[in-house]
């Protein structure tokens, strides 16, 4: 895993009103924009989102096209790419996924008296049981899991 990738990217102009992005060496990683600025911020989102799914299925990634090896059509242009994945990687690891529990319904009745918060009890059970420590990042100043 590496902290920086830099993939070239072809901009197509032929889409009506919009920008379309394709990366040559990753397949299925597309996106567009309403003009270049939005294609390239939605390429960089693109790009951290299929390169993180891809470490997370362990899937190898390959080594980018050099850029003077790609031969762009006339309605296109290379753009490079680029991303830094430790802050993309610590926002879809801190991401809230949502779980159904169940639980009797005098207990439940209980915890509402009681106002506690389900999602925060959750958690605090899970990483008790984990043995996970919460500590707090210097960088946000705001708790997060380790």
């Amino acid at each position: 895993m590496k902290d920086r990738y830099i993939f070239p990217a072809f901009f197509c102009y032929d889409l009506k009103d919009q920008v379309g992005v394709v990366f040559h060496d990753l397949p299925g990683c597309v996106s567009q924009g309403d003009n270049d600025e939005d294609a390239l911020r939605m390429a960089r989102e693109g790009l951290s989102l299929h390169l993180w799914g891809m470490e997370e299925d362990n899937d190898e990634i390959p080594e980018p096209t050099p850029t003077k090896e790609l031969k762009p059509e006339i309605d296109q242009t290379v753009v490079l790419i680029d991303v830094f994945m430790p802050p993309f990687r610590e926002r879809m690891n801190n991401k809230a996924v949502t779980k159904t529990v169940t639980v009797p319904r005098w207990l439940d009745l209980e915890a509402k008296a009681a106002e506690l918060n389900y999602s925060q009890v959750l958690q605090d059970g899970l990483m008790t049981r984990l043995g996970i420590q919460r500590k707090i990042s210097n960088r946000r100043k705001r708790k997060v899991m380790v």
